[in-house]
């Protein structure tokens, strides 16, 4: 099939001002030349992933462009190849150094050649018709000043290069003369910070495009500036930031570099917001938190089944009060998990309704009781979000999703027979004699943990002393005070208390019997119910309470197991926390049990089976 390439075009880019936004964003039928990876550095910029330099030729004559790091998949993949025909449909064109940078943002494949079609030359720069065009300035632009008051910033008037913005996935410590055109997705609190240089004001937005996101960080007057003007969910023109290496111990954005919005950055709102992104999310499942490590960070979206009351805690560190409201959230997973608010968004959080999705970007992951998430500077929450996984969550959860029993992630586990994290661990599964005579032998001086996998029957569970009073908000011990209960940490009076389970209970395989103690979530497990209603059928009828023991017993569970050496009254033992419960799948198990036997060791009876008949 024969192609129309579209002569002429090459050089009319080539000497493009950055007002022709048409032709900047007009489709061009043009061949490819070449293409060749130029890694992490060219034309002085340094990039944060790997680039494709393309040779681009309209028959009469090529320019050599930049392919944006969105379409490198398609010369991974090898769709896009030399002398592919392709329709480039957006462009964008930006000076470095004095030195002009086309960078092809979209193109669609038409077709492939088995040739160059014509016989094209290359540009001349040296004779080009345009010259690099001097800066105009933008329509109502904010300029922040060196001055002291907000009121102060006066918009200047100037129309605006549109379709010239660089790309965020472009800048680079070595330019200075850009503009970019991105979406704030996220903005912080006007914070307060004090160290060794003093004490001031800083706030910080993250800003998004189609080809990345890049953080941004105002101090002290410009932050006061520029902190009212500056709304999530609009479009901005920014220039005249400065670009720095990241900090990454600071932000979990994915970018190498990020903006500092000093007194002579200029911003714009844009009212022009088509094929800018709003948030990218890459969720994970509550059941997958599990497998990722403590101060990570992560994008989830869950239904809201319920949140506390705000609260007040002192910082250990800083001895400052602080507030917090601790959010219950669910997933299609079955799992459940805390989430923590502070300061003013603890404050100023409301449901859109009840049990609302909500998605979190950017949440970190703790280890506190299990695994938790809390917001931090650079998080963002959004309730019902119009994506696709919002909308199945809702479905789900007011079809099935609201009767489900949820269970919660317990303190993290480790590698077997180690002393570090993570799930229990079919292949390591001990017997109780085995694993007994293995924590044994941990030195007195060992102050961490050993983890164990093994499986056992419940015998006996201790009736006396099965839960403990709990604050609803911390979760620690409260005191009954003359009708009322009584947290002392949180320093609040509570009509009734939370119940939590605290359990001690023998189990026993063939080897042998050990006490295990169990949690909340252990408990919840075992008897299927909370603590609040154990204690009530307790209180109520001693009983249909002892009834409800024995029927929780003889039964077989999968244990992750905590050992630890523990000393009390003088003695020194071993004790054996439950990190996990898991009752027993039997398709699971059988399943478990058909690859075993097709393992070497699995087949040694075969094998002695056929060496008899042999003979």
């Amino acid at each position: 099939m024969g192609y129309q390439l579209d002569t002429g075009i090459c050089h009319r880019i080539h000497n493009a001002t950055p007002n022709e936004d048409k032709l900047f964003s007009g489709s061009h039928t043009l061949q490819v030349l070449s293409l060749k990876k130029v890694g992490k550095q060219t034309e002085g910029v340094n990039l944060p992933s790997d680039r494709y330099r393309i040779v681009l030729s309209d028959g009469a004559q090529f320019l050599q462009a930049m392919l944006a790091t969105q379409l490198n998949e398609m010369v991974v993949e090898k769709h896009l190849t030399r002398f592919t025909i392709v329709c480039v449909e957006r462009l964008s064109c930006n000076y470095v150094q004095e030195k002009r940078l086309i960078i092809v943002m979209a193109l669609r494949i038409l077709g492939q050649e088995d040739k160059k079609i014509g016989e094209p030359v290359s540009i001349d720069a040296s004779t080009s018709e345009a010259m690099t065009p001097a800066p105009e300035k933008p329509a109502q632009k904010l300029v922040v000043p060196p001055s002291t008051s907000s009121s102060n910033v006066q918009p200047v008037s100037r129309q605006h290069p549109k379709g010239n913005w660089h790309p965020i996935e472009g800048l680079s410590p070595y330019q200075n003369n850009w503009t970019i055109k991105a979406r704030v997705t996220q903005k912080s609190e006007l914070r307060h910070y004090s160290n060794t240089r003093g004490e001031g004001k800083l706030f910080n937005v993250t800003f998004m495009d189609e080809t990345g996101e890049i953080r941004a960080t105002a101090f002290n007057l410009v932050a006061e500036s520029l902190y009212p003007k500056l709304e999530e969910g609009k479009v901005y023109y920014v220039s005249k930031g400065k670009v720095n290496l990241a900090k990454k111990k600071f932000s979990n954005v994915m970018n190498d570099f990020e903006i500092t919005l000093e007194k002579n950055a200029e911003i714009e709102e844009c009212l022009e917001t088509s094929n800018l992104p709003m948030i990218k999310y890459s969720f994970v499942s509550l059941a997958e938190l599990q497998d990722l490590a403590k101060e990570s960070t992560c994008d989830v979206i869950a239904i809201l089944k319920e949140y506390s009351d705000v609260s007040e805690i002192t910082s250990r560190t800083t001895n400052r009060t602080m507030k917090k409201r601790e959010l219950t959230l669910v997933d299609k997973s079955g799992f459940s998990v805390r989430l923590t608010l502070w300061g003013t968004q603890a404050e100023n959080f409301r449901p859109d309704e009840q049990n609302p999705v909500i998605a979190f970007k950017g949440v970190k992951v703790g280890d506190f009781g299990g695994r938790s998430l809390g917001m931090i500077a650079s998080s963002n929450m959004t309730q019902n979000p119009d994506i696709p996984e919002s909308h199945a969550l809702r479905g789900w959860f007011d079809s099935s999703g609201s009767e489900v029993a949820f269970q919660s992630h317990t303190s993290s586990g480790g590698s077997f027979g180690g002393t570090g994290g993570g799930g229990f661990n079919r292949s390591e599964i001990k017997p109780l004699l085995e694993m007994k005579l293995e924590a044994n032998r941990i030195p007195e001086s060992e102050e961490k943990p050993v983890y164990f996998s093994t499986r056992a029957v419940i015998m006996h569970i201790r009736g006396e002393n099965i839960a403990y009073p709990a604050c609803e908000t911390c979760n620690k011990k409260v005191v009954e005070d003359g009708g009322s209960w009584r947290c002392d940490k949180c320093d609040k009076t509570l009509s009734s208390p939370t119940y939590r389970y605290i359990m001690s209970f023998v189990v026993s395989d063939h080897t042998g019997q050990l006490w295990f103690q169990g949690f909340n979530e252990v408990g919840e497990t075992v008897f299927g119910k909370t603590a609040n209603e154990v204690i009530e059928i307790r209180d109520r009828d001693e009983a249909q309470y002892n009834l409800l023991l024995a029927k929780a017993c003889c039964k077989s569970y999968n244990f992750l197991l905590r050992a630890k050496r523990d000393s009390f009254n003088d003695n020194n033992r071993i004790r054996y926390g439950v990190s996990r419960i898991l009752p027993l799948n039997y398709k699971e198990e059988c399943d478990a049990l058909l690859t075993l036997m097709d393992t070497p060791w699995g087949q040694q009876g075969l094998k002695l089976e056929s060496n008899d008949m042999a003979y």
